[in-house]
């Protein structure tokens, strides 16, 4: 247990960020499954526009790896371009 009073501050404020983190990354986990889980073009579109804006927000505040993020975005763009073949 911490010893001093800021240590006591950060413990708190720890927790507090780590639930936040974990409750983000699970939004996020969600908005990429809704665009895989699309069978149609314009709604898989509609899905990867909030992913995309998802992923750059948790970029900025350092949720998830810039490199991460790039994979993901092209995943996801490459899995809305085989929609329009297969109809």
């Amino acid at each position: 247990m911490p010893h001093h009073k800021s240590a006591w501050k950060r413990m708190k404020t720890s927790k507090k960020q780590n639930l936040a983190n974990r409750s983000n990354r699970s939004t996020l986990k969600n908005a990429v499954k809704n665009v895989l889980v699309c069978t149609e073009k314009a709604q898989a579109q509609e899905a990867y526009n909030r992913a995309s804006q998802l992923l750059d927000h948790f970029e900025g505040k350092n949720l998830v790896h810039k490199n991460k993020v790039a994979n993901q975005k092209s995943r996801l763009a490459k899995f809305i371009n085989s929609l329009s073949k297969a109809e």
